[in-house]
């Protein structure tokens, strides 16, 4: 019991550290325009053994932190219809696997001829080293809002056929090895139908299964079990791939891609979010803590000369292939200097190349070493390139379309109101996304060919999820009076670019908004009262004019009355502008 609260007091005093570590760097670095990932790096490397050992045990960081990959992969995979990624084809089989292909034989090739390496081993670390980096590329695409654009597509494509490489090239290095490296007791095409028989098993799963089990879950409002289902699904998913020996990455994208079209996508991609950034920057720091600085003390030249060699090699290959696909050269060069650098995969086959005895323990450090200095290098090369890679004047590189992947409007609320509102938008030609809460509703909808996610569409996250970021209109259609100032003004602060537009409760609710910054806001059942009185004034023979001259009348005083009201916050100012006062009527 002892030595377990020991472990417990260890585990919990390096966490601490971890964390305050994290803080620090990671600000900083922001701060500098450097990147989260440099800072996580740097802080893993200054915390860790070789420096001031305040926190031990990077391999079983290393291992937790892995799952970030895993969530990141999956929350890409919600981002990805499967209409998108079947669009994308072409770039991920043929450009990622001329990158994989090309990268790694010229890397062979740099490492030959400048050491005295065997050609084996030459080529187990030349194909690690083509390999990128998924973890520090995605969330820079992601958080530059890239991942959509010509560029963004290009480098997601190859990066998906990295992680899917990775399974023939850990059987390449396995195979070149001389000490016991295990051999298959499978044929290839045994393998390749086990894995073609997970993903469809994985598929169904989620079409049979997963579905109506979120549908259950969003008919009980648990919001929590949002969550355990997200975490379920990415766990099951990532296990299923390991147990046939695949990527677990892998397998939570499959995941993530089966659940991309269901309404559920934005809820769970805005829960499983803190997991994947915690993770994920767990993952970097224990990177930095196993960086071998005593490597680097004893060949420096060499470690900088083969992380420049690295990051050249793969730049001008990358940069070729994005003008043969015709990127422009400026998009061209983005991309290759984006991929440039080594992947946290070159980690694994540099385990399995030692394994095999490829490759001793120090060169495993060594090469290590030089992936960890080549990610550094990205964040410093992309600030350094930014004027030269900006489109010319007049040469804007445009976005792909929004292919239901992104919207100019975003409509929170799909009941009577809303879907008046959205039927207007669509039919004007804008790209409409809607969430509601209600599950009847979402279904509903969905039998007459409507899309319409799930989500509560009064959480910053959930809206940034569903597109708030790009959308140029938010529309504001929820029954009952729920909305906020605080909350508007939250809204107009994470989402400055998008025009907000209101339906309120009563008048209560537009007094209390009345100061809020909103381009639009109309009182729930005000139009549509207007629109009977006028229909009731016609019936009875009024003239035309005198029910506009009426209207407008109306108006005007009920405007006067409303801005009287909220001026002095009390629903009787104004009220000898009350147009029924002294009728039997109440107010």
């Amino acid at each position: 019991m002892e030595h377990g609260e020991g472990a417990a007091h260890v585990a919990l005093g390096s966490g601490v550290v971890l964390l305050a570590a994290a803080l620090l760097f990671v600000i900083a670095f922001r701060k500098l325009g450097l990147g989260a990932t440099l800072g996580y790096l740097v802080a893993g490397a200054v915390v860790g053994p070789q420096v001031l050992g305040l926190a031990g045990g990077a391999e079983e960081t290393l291992v937790i932190g892995e799952f970030g990959i895993v969530m990141l992969l999956f929350i890409v995979g919600l981002e990805l219809a499967p209409s998108r990624l079947w669009r994308l084809r072409a770039a991920i089989f043929g450009l990622g696997l001329t990158q994989v292909v090309l990268c790694g034989l010229a890397l062979t090739g740099v490492l030959w001829l400048a050491t005295s390496y065997p050609m084996a081993t030459a080529l187990a670390v030349g194909l690690s080293l083509g390999l990128s980096s998924t973890a520090q590329v995605l969330p820079m695409l992601q958080s530059g809002g890239n991942l959509r654009t010509p560029v963004g597509e290009r480098a997601f494509s190859i990066l998906l056929f990295q992680d899917l490489s990775i399974i023939p090239l850990l059987a390449i290095v396995a195979a070149l090895g001389t000490q016991g490296g295990d051999q298959a007791s499978t044929s290839p095409l045994v393998e390749v139908l086990i894995a073609l028989g997970a993903t469809i098993g994985l598929v169904l799963a989620g079409r049979f299964a997963l579905r109506p089990l979120l549908r259950l879950i969003g008919r009980l409002g648990e919001r929590e079990m949002f969550v355990v289902a997200a975490l379920f699904a990415v766990v099951a998913s990532a296990a299923v791939m390991q147990a046939i020996g695949l990527s677990t990455a892998l397998g939570a994208f499959i995941a993530g891609v089966m659940l991309a079209d269901t309404p559920y996508r934005h809820e769970l991609e805005a829960d499983i979010e803190p997991f994947r950034s915690i993770l994920l920057g767990l993952f970097f720091i224990s990177v930095g803590m196993m960086l071998d600085l005593e490597a680097i003390a004893a060949q420096p030249l060499f470690v900088l000369a083969m992380a420049a060699a690295l990051v050249a090699t793969k730049a001008a290959i990358i940069t070729g292939l994005g003008m043969a696909v015709k990127l422009p050269w400026r998009s061209a060069l983005a991309l290759g200097l984006l991929l440039s650098q080594g992947g946290e995969f070159g980690f694994v086959l540099f385990n399995e190349a030692q394994r095999g005895g490829v490759i001793d323990a120090g060169t495993g450090s060594l090469f290590t070493a030089i992936v960890t200095i080549s990610m550094a290098t990205t964040p410093f090369l992309m600030m350094a390139t930014r004027r030269l890679r900006a489109p010319a004047r007049g040469a804007q590189e445009e976005r792909e379309g929004p292919n239901g992947e992104t919207s100019q409007a975003l409509v929170i609320g799909f009941g009577r109101f809303g879907q008046t509102v959205a039927q207007m938008l669509a039919t004007a030609g804008l790209d409409v996304t809607m969430i509601d809460r209600k599950v009847d509703s979402i279904d509903t909808a969905g039998n007459f060919g409507i899309k319409v996610f799930y989500g509560d569409g009064l959480r910053l996250d959930i809206m940034r999820q569903a597109g708030a970021g790009e959308a140029e209109v938010i529309c504001f259609c929820i029954d009952g009076d729920q909305l906020e100032p605080d909350f508007i003004a939250s809204v107009r602060e994470a989402f400055p670019g998008a025009a907000l537009f209101v339906r309120s409760y009563d008048r209560r609710t537009s007094i209390r908004l009345a100061g809020s910054d909103i381009a639009f806001q109309v009182r729930e059942l005000r139009e549509s009262a207007i629109a009977m009185s006028r229909a009731a004034l016609s019936w009875i023979d009024t003239d035309e004019a005198e029910i506009d001259g009426l209207e407008r009348k109306f108006r005007e005083t009920d405007m006067e009355r409303l801005r009287s009201q909220a001026a002095a916050g009390d629903m009787f100012a104004g009220k000898d502008a009350h147009v029924l006062r002294g009728s039997r009527a109440q107010s």
